[in-house]
């Protein structure tokens, strides 16, 4: 059977690094990006497609990606006359790897379903060095028999792929965990910034922490930037308040008050309306020890 068409929009770190790997796999793939023109350069150097608006794209894909940013980006590529939604078709699987809202989400699938087409959400883990070589995690939801469809295209870029039910609990579940790992992340940068005002020694901490049931992969990344100065988690401040904003709307929705978020979201936009919002999470260690000492802005 021939491979399935792809358009992929959004050619940022890991967008690049999944086109490349479907090029590997020996998909036919056309792209669309933004200002930045070097991942358009290196797809079409390997044989792809540069699109010339999202609703071409549509036109003449089986299969339609998206990996940008935030929800808006999302909606702004869906919505209006050369968008996806208008040149959509039956049978065409629209896929949303960004981790977006899901109230967003759902609208979009309603939207699209009135052309024929499924929407899935499929928001991602791991890095573009797995992207690369096919293995990142990928929390699919949305329509099962869709799923199966793209299912092996799935598997090509991810080495742990997850069908979790009805569209938007991929993006649901995958806020929930990153408004729990920043809330993780944080608390650990501040843990070092008081040891290092109590002038207790980093690692001693560290040591005693991580003995018990506090350790985590996540309370590591923060250790090994605190101790050894290697950013191991490439997340910014900026990405992180995104998300954890978008998990406390999220829970709005639901009719939620998300109170465990609050200090976590209060912290990233702090440090991002300050100027910080480019340095990675990791480095919130440094943040906290320079701003402990004074009240919130």
């Amino acid at each position: 059977m021939s491979k399935p068409t792809i358009g992929f929009i959004g050619l940022g770190l890991m967008g690049r690094a999944m086109v490349g790997c479907l090029q590997d796999a020996g998909y036919d793939v056309s792209v669309l990006g933004n200002r930045d023109r070097s991942g358009i350069e290196e797809a079409v150097a390997r044989g792809g497609r540069e699109a010339g608006s999202a609703r071409e794209m549509a036109e003449n894909c089986d299969i339609v990606m998206l990996c940008v940013g935030t929800s808006e980006q999302v909606e702004q590529r869906i919505y209006g006359e050369d968008g996806v939604l208008a040149g959509a078709k039956a049978g065409q699987v629209v896929i949303d790897f960004g981790t977006s809202l899901p109230s967003s989400t759902q609208k979009i699938g309603a939207d699209l379903a009135e052309k024929g087409a499924v929407y899935l959400d499929a928001p991602l883990g791991r890095t573009p060095a797995h992207a690369k070589d096919g293995l990142l995690n990928i929390m699919c939801a949305g329509d099962e028999a869709a799923y199966e469809k793209v299912k092996p295209v799935l598997d090509v870029l991810g080495e742990n792929v997850f069908h979790l039910g009805k569209l938007g609990n991929g993006h649901t579940i995958k806020l929930i965990n990153n408004f729990f790992a920043m809330t993780t992340a944080n608390a650990m940068a501040e843990a070092f910034a008081t040891a290092d005002a109590a002038g207790i020694d980093r690692q001693a901490l560290y040591s005693v922490m991580s003995a018990g049931p506090l350790k985590s992969g996540m309370m590591d990344f923060i250790r090994n930037y605190a101790v050894d100065g290697q950013v191991d988690l490439a997340f910014s401040v900026a990405n992180a308040a995104k998300d954890v904003g978008y998990y406390r709307q999220m829970a709005g929705d639901l009719g939620l008050e998300s109170r465990m978020s609050t200090a976590a979201d209060a912290t990233l936009r702090e440090a991002r309306d300050g100027g910080d919002g480019g340095i990675m999470v990791p480095e919130m260690v440094d943040w906290m020890a320079k701003h402990l000492g004074s009240k919130q802005s």
